[in-house]
């Protein structure tokens, strides 16, 4: 799986109930068309980050058909996780 494309965006909290902040990242992801997760359309990756202070973690993602729109029911091997961490942590 590879990232080549990204949008960030701060995700705001008018109530005040969530600690730390939290961000959205729409992921352009390109996987080998023999993975499960091809698609034709291509593939998005919707992450939710949530940081408090210096920490990061991963609250929620999902993968996106690009095409359909549809939401794909996959999830993240450990090593892509902290893959995906990585990279979005970098990006703030």
């Amino acid at each position: 799986m590879e990232i080549t494309n990204y949008v960030l965006e701060e995700i705001k909290d008018p109530t005040g109930i969530m600690v730390g902040k939290r961000y959205e990242f729409l992921l352009d992801v390109e996987v080998d068309e023999d993975d499960e997760l091809y698609t034709t359309g291509g593939l998005e990756l919707r992450v939710i980050l949530a940081t408090d202070g210096s920490a990061s973690r991963i609250a929620h993602y999902n993968f996106i058909d690009k095409l359909s729109r549809d939401v794909l029911e996959f999830g993240l091997e450990d090593d892509e996780e902290a893959d995906v961490l990585a990279f979005c942590a970098d990006k703030l």
